[in-house]
């Protein structure tokens, strides 16, 4: 005798119980599931460290070698691996941009703030080195187109290497790279003009010259404004380098003592790629020509906005740690192609790093 309907009627939620029984089990698995995978992303930890790298040769690398320093082929790898791992602790750097002098584009107090800001050192020096001078001398010194901070601790222990670079097109560095020479600095000059070298390296070469002291080696090669490009190991030489990355590198230095740059308008690029770059940490002292008759290469707007720029590039310094101990002005007048009686074309600055 079959079921009555009200019998069956009672039986379909007793059917129903191991159905929804078994949809909360998976509903409760799949939860568990969920949140052990956003335990796991909680706690994933993120290192800052250089990375390790085994460097064995194939078929004979070992894992418990893991993170030896071997198998770095000269000290420009090295110096270029310090360099990248600080670049990743600190981040990119911006340079940043100044306000305006009155609140509004004016080239009259454009101009007169960045005449004020070359022209009054920030910084005193007891004894100083000029052009010309073999030992160092109480200041004033009249006429001097640059001068080198001589207080004992902005100069190289005697018993450490002493590095000085000068980056000139037009041979204006005599002077500079002899006094550095007579410093016993390890010198190096680059000159793109230039086709044959001292210590019997090719005109193009960044060949080490450690040890050679007093020596002046040259380069035929320029010093790039633009962002490094990183290039692969074993690339093919330009006659154009980046700084740290580039010639510091290839040398095998971390520190330049003395560095000299005339660079016909390129400075501002250049120095703006050092402020973001960092490198000015690892340059001591700063003699350079500044140009001002024109905006200079891949600097564009209007006069203010240029004035602006170059301002800002010069508070960059300052802020990287660089201190103004002298200002010489060149003999031509005008600035971005104004009759400014007022200001001259150019200003040869000479800084010292009190941040070294």
């Amino acid at each position: 005798m079959g079921a009555s309907p009200r019998s069956r009627a009672g039986l379909a939620p007793l059917l129903l119980v191991p159905l929804v029984v078994l949809a909360l089990q998976l509903l409760a698995a799949a939860r568990l599931r969920a949140e052990e995978r956003d335990a796991a992303v909680a706690f994933t930890v993120i290192s800052i460290e250089p990375e390790r790298r085994s460097t064995g040769r194939a078929g004979g690398a070992s894992a418990g070698r893991e993170g030896a320093e071997e198998g770095l082929e000269d000290g420009a790898r090295a110096y270029e691996e310090e360099n990248q791992t600080h670049e990743r602790q600190v981040g990119p750097r911006v340079m940043e941009m100044q306000p305006w002098a009155v609140n509004k584009p004016s080239f009259s107090a454009e101009l007169g703030r960045i005449i004020t800001y070359i022209t009054r050192p920030q910084l005193n020096c007891s004894r100083v080195l000029p052009p010309g001078k073999a030992q160092a001398v109480a200041p004033p010194v009249a006429s001097a187109r640059w001068l080198l901070c001589a207080e004992d601790w902005l100069l190289p222990a005697a018993d450490r290497l002493c590095v000085a670079y000068s980056f000139s097109a037009e041979g204006g560095d005599a002077d500079f790279l002899s006094a550095v020479s007579r410093l016993g600095c390890e010198t190096h000059s680059f000159d793109p003009g230039t086709s044959s070298a001292s210590v019997g390296h090719p005109g193009n070469s960044l060949a080490s010259n450690h040890g050679n002291r007093g020596v002046v080696s040259q380069h035929g090669l320029w010093l790039e404004w633009r962002a490094a490009k990183r290039r692969g190991h074993g690339a093919s030489r330009q006659p154009g380098r980046g700084f740290s990355h580039g010639v510091m590198a290839a040398l095998g230095h971390r520190t330049v003592n003395f560095l000299y740059a005339d660079r016909l308008s390129a400075e501002w690029r250049l120095f703006q790629n050092w402020i973001e770059a960092g490198t000015l940490q690892n340059i001591h002292h700063l003699v350079a020509t500044v140009h001002l008759h024109w905006a200079g290469f891949e600097v564009g707007g209007s006069d203010e906005e240029v004035l602006r720029y170059w301002f800002s590039v010069l508070r960059g310094l300052e802020a990287a740690g660089l201190h103004l101990v002298h200002s010489s002005s060149g003999e031509d007048q005008g600035v971005l192609k104004r009759a400014v009686e007022s200001a001259h074309s150019s200003y040869t600055l000479s800084w010292v790093n009190t941040r070294r």
